[in-house]
Parts: structure tokens; C-alpha cells; sequence
């Protein structure tokens, strides 16, 4: 019986520091995520998009930005509405959500966008003077896509998207400026 008692206080021992170690968050990850705080916050403006032969098309934005789990994970919600190409009439053009964090021990942040039809990317981010750039590959579609992401001097949040089939000449088919309201 004394056994089995020195057992599981020596087990107590040695699990109590590791749960309470899950718990802390990682100094390097929120020491990277810190580079992303300029984003939090809640997001109102417009843009354009331009994609294949049905030109471009204009569309109003917003984005829903939080921190969240002690500033090691940023959650973006964004919801455009513009003209729907099957009826003309007004509807939602775009429903995303994007979770962002950094990996310590692989050094890179992590991006996974969700669109609304269930589908999603995993983007590569890297931060930039007041901003960031994220960028990917589609899948089944040669090629990459870059957004860039800067905050103006006037506090607004300017994004580009560009694509390019060989990585050297980008073609911009993107852009939106958002104003924060909150």
C-alpha cells in the first residue's frame, strides 16, 4: 500500500508542472503574433475584384478581427456583399473565416482560411513593415496568390491581390480599403 501511495504522489509530481506548462502560452508565439495585433478590431470599407472574362466587379467588406488564447491566436471573420453574377441582385460574395498562428518550433506562422462552401486554404504569412503579406497556391490551378496586407498612415487597411503563374511578373486583380469603426 505504501507502494502504490509514494507511486501516485510521485506521479502527481511529475504531471502537475507539465499540465500547468500546457496551459502558459509561448512567449515566442505571442511574441510573433504581436506583430499582427495592427489587424484586430472590426473592418468597414469596399474593393474590386477582377476574375476571367466577366471583368471587374465591385464589392463593400467588412472584417471582424479578434485575439484570442492570450494573443496566440487571431480569428478573421470577412462578409462581402455585392452584385451576385447569376441574378444581378445583391447578395453575400464572399464569407470567409481565417485562424492565424505562429508555430515556435517551426518558426512559421500558420493560416487556414475557410470559405463558406466548406473549402479551404493553408497560406503561408509573412510579415512586413505595417502589414503583412499572405500568399498561397491554388489547388489544381498553376501558379500562386499573393495578398498584401498594409496599414496606411491614415490608419486604413489597403490589400492587393496579385497572381502569377511564374513567381516574377504579378498581375493585380485585387484590391479593398477598409476603414476601422471599432
Amino acid at each position: 500500500m505504501k507502494k502504490l501511495i509514494l507511486l501516485l504522489g510521485v506521479s502527481l509530481m511529475l504531471l502537475t508542472p507539465v499540465a500547468a506548462m500546457a496551459q502558459l502560452p509561448s512567449t515566442a508565439s505571442a511574441a510573433e503574433m504581436k506583430k499582427l495585433d495592427f489587424l484586430t478590431g472590426d473592418w468597414k470599407g469596399e474593393g474590386w475584384i477582377e476574375m476571367g472574362p466577366g471583368g471587374r466587379s465591385t464589392f463593400k467588406q467588412t472584417e471582424a478581427v479578434q485575439s484570442k488564447l492570450n494573443g496566440t491566436v487571431i480569428i478573421v471573420e470577412g462578409l462581402g456583399t455585392g452584385k451576385l453574377a447569376s441574378s444581378g441582385q445583391e447578395g453575400v460574395v464572399h464569407n470567409a473565416l481565417a485562424v492565424i498562428s505562429y508555430d515556435s518550433a517551426a518558426r512559421k506562422y500558420l493560416f487556414r482560411a475557410f470559405r463558406a462552401d466548406g473549402n479551404y486554404i493553408d497560406a503561408n504569412v509573412t510579415p512586413i513593415e505595417k502589414g503583412l503579406i499572405w500568399s498561397f497556391r491554388p489547388p489544381q490551378q498553376g501558379g500562386e496568390i499573393r495578398y498584401t496586407i498594409k496599414l496606411t498612415d491614415a490608419g486604413q487597411w489597403l490589400e492587393i491581390g496579385e497572381f502569377s503563374m511564374d513567381g516574377k511578373q504579378w498581375r493585380k486583380f485585387f484590391e479593398m480599403t477598409l476603414q476601422r469603426v471599432k
